[in-house]
């Protein structure tokens, strides 16, 4: 009986696992449509908007851009020394928040690195150390701050911990951790080999994220127990992946980067 047993439970996690595989191998979902594509040097890592200028963010630089006219306003140039890795940012009131890493280096340290959104000059730096990734996003929603901490399976990861230790941080306004989450097996299957580079809420209060190299962003949901994030859809995007942010003027509106061509996508995304 005893092997019975043990046969069967192998038995359901090889399909388990079998399961997760077809999963990760599945085509996106067609694109959702594309309205804007803005041509930027910086769109390498991310873009975040305040409805009337987009930012494009590359490792060390930033372009800001005016969406009615794709001109660029303003730009700043880093020290690669000192911004090896900036990856996400958000527009919170007049300061532009960005996370940044060492990635690749190892151990991973963070740090939150802000900037004036009228001119971009950097005016401060919240070291965070050493922490439970690579911090790529950071996103500002009731409140708090949000964070995601990656992790990756090679080039960048710590040594026993792979994509599937990615985490989403609630954080107070110094900066210090609240609460964490988990992402499900059906999305880390989806990031693998590498994480979490982008996540925005929407207006809603409606939370999506995206992986690396995909054409897709998924929509999930805190848990209501339990500390693993619910997925709810998987949606079609014109950009492989990497930061994302949603338009605060024009609702359904997502900023996206194409990295290959080096610019800003402004996709129209349907309600569920």
């Amino acid at each position: 009986m005893r092997y019975a047993t043990i046969m069967l439970a192998m038995t359901g996690l090889l399909a388990a696992s079998a399961g997760r595989a077809q999963d990760a191998d599945a085509p996106s979902p067609s694109p959702a449509p594309v309205v804007h594509r803005l041509p930027a040097p910086e769109a390498r890592q991310g873009v975040a908007s305040d409805g009337v200028h987009v930012y494009a963010i590359d490792n060390d630089r930033i372009g800001k851009y005016r969406i009615s006219t794709g001109q660029r306003v303003a730009s700043w140039q880093g020290e690669r020394r000192l911004f090896p890795h900036m990856n996400s940012c958000t527009v919170a009131g007049r300061e532009l928040v960005c996370a940044a890493s060492n990635y690749p280096a190892v151990p991973q340290t963070s740090a939150v690195e802000i900037f004036d959104t009228r001119t971009l000059r950097h005016l401060r730096t919240v070291s965070l150390g050493f922490g439970p990734g690579s911090l790529t996003v950071l996103d500002r929603h009731a409140g708090k701050w949000w964070a995601v901490y990656a992790n990756y399976a090679g080039k960048g990861g710590e040594p026993n911990r792979d994509y599937r230790y990615t985490l989403l941080v609630q954080m107070d306004d110094a900066f210090r951790q609240e609460a964490a989450w988990t992402f499900p097996q059906q999305v880390l299957a989806h990031f693998a080999p590498f994480s979490c580079s982008g996540a925005s809420w929407s207006a809603d209060g409606r939370l999506y994220v995206t992986g690396h190299d995909r054409p897709e962003m998924y929509e999930l949901a805190l848990p209501d127990a339990g500390s693993v994030l619910e997925w709810r859809r998987t949606i079609g995007i014109a950009s492989p992946g990497q930061a994302i942010d949603w338009d605060p003027v024009v609702r359904g509106r997502l900023w996206s980067v194409d990295r290959k061509d080096t610019a800003l996508i402004a996709s129209n995304i349907a309600g569920d």
